[in-house]
């Protein structure tokens, strides 16, 4: 009897330890958007992205470089300095729920414009 109940207060103190600490499997994720895409043409691959608050997006130069990723009214996402180098990147985290436009600056005329979403 003794032993039965020994285990119950363990499981029972497990139990208020993940409750207290509020452990969770949910981990933030990292998101790759491409700088030019697969095809060639000039144009973030994808160029919308739906993440979560605390995920991260990986910017990686694929074709067609130099390029960049200037955020409208978000100068702390913005990445400004040119990507020349296939394969060069950087990662950005988002904080705060939203939508955010970029642009690369280069060749946003030609149409090579993104979003991300944070819900």
């Amino acid at each position: 009897m003794a032993s039965m109940l020994r285990s119950v207060v363990t499981a029972s103190f497990a139990l208020l330890l993940v409750l207290v600490f509020g452990v969770s499997t949910v981990q933030a994720k990292t998101v790759e958007v491409k700088l030019g895409t697969d095809a060639g043409m000039l144009a973030f691959e994808p160029s919308s992205v739906s993440i979560s608050t605390g995920d991260t997006v990986k910017f990686v130069n694929n074709k067609l470089a130099p390029h960049n990723a200037v955020f409208e009214g978000h100068d702390e996402l913005s990445h400004p300095d040119l990507a020349f180098a296939p394969g060069e990147s950087w990662e950005e985290t988002f904080s705060a729920a939203g939508t955010y436009d970029y642009y690369c600056e280069p060749h946003r005329g030609a149409g090579m414009v993104g979003k991300v979403v944070v819900n």
